[in-house]
């Protein structure tokens, strides 16, 4: 049977400003004491009336945090974006890239027109101003869009761009495909998306990198691509 410790009224002793309490048995001739503070009951109804105002103190920041703010967002100089866009590739379809009709036995399969680059770049913008993404502004289940030529999107994009009071401060493009070469047709995509962006061409970057035979972008299954924006505040 476990045994349990007896405190007597022996075993207690204090001074003018602890109290010692044996903590072992009283048969135990090698009993230590260990000495508490005392606690005057003064000091305990202040703590208690200290740590009132603290809760209330906490809980009002709490209910400040999760107040929405109701000001209108910040005016800032610069906003950065981000799109991407990915598509598979079937046979018999056509493949527009940056609104030019690129020469292949494959095409991107889609609600428009497909072109992977033009809604990546449209993403970039809409995420830099803080808007829904395209899918959710075009979307593929209204007919409207059936087959839609993609620049159409991108005019909607830079006007809705021009109109938050920015303009486009730079563009990094990159295409992502294994087939075909796109060396010959950069030039005419990148002129046309300049074009649609009213944009110099010193501040529109396009790459294109295979994918070294890997997964269906390498396989010529599909199309990627990859858009950053930066816009600045007119």
């Amino acid at each position: 049977m476990a045994s349990t410790t007896l405190f007597f009224p022996s075993q207690v002793t204090q001074t003018a400003s602890t109290r010692r309490v044996l903590l072992l048995p009283s048969t135990n001739p090698n009993a230590s004491y260990v000495s508490f503070p005392k606690l005057r009951y003064g000091s305990l109804r202040s703590t208690r009336q200290e740590l009132r105002p603290r809760a209330a103190l906490q809980v009002e920041r709490q209910d400040s945090v999760k107040q929405p703010s109701s000001s209108p967002p910040p005016s800032l100089p610069y906003r950065i974006g981000h799109g991407f866009d990915l598509h598979r590739l079937e046979p018999g379809l056509p493949l527009i890239i940056g609104g030019i009709d690129i020469p292949h036995d494959r095409g991107c399969e889609a609600h428009s027109d497909g072109d992977v680059l033009l809604h990546c770049v449209v993403d970039a913008i809409l995420g830099a101003l803080g808007l829904p993404d395209i899918g959710q502004i075009f979307p593929d289940s209204d007919p409207k869009w059936k087959g839609a030529n993609s620049s159409v999107f991108m005019r909607e994009a830079v006007r809705l761009m021009h109109e938050a009071g920015y303009e486009l401060g730079n563009l990094d493009a990159t295409l992502i495909l294994q087939r075909p070469k796109l060396s010959p047709h950069k030039e005419a995509i990148r002129a046309n998306l300049c074009s649609l962006l009213q944009a110099d061409p010193s501040v529109v970057n396009l790459k294109a990198k295979t994918h070294e035979k890997v997964d269906s972008l390498g396989e010529n299954r599909s199309i990627a691509a990859h858009t950053v924006v930066l816009l600045m505040r007119k």
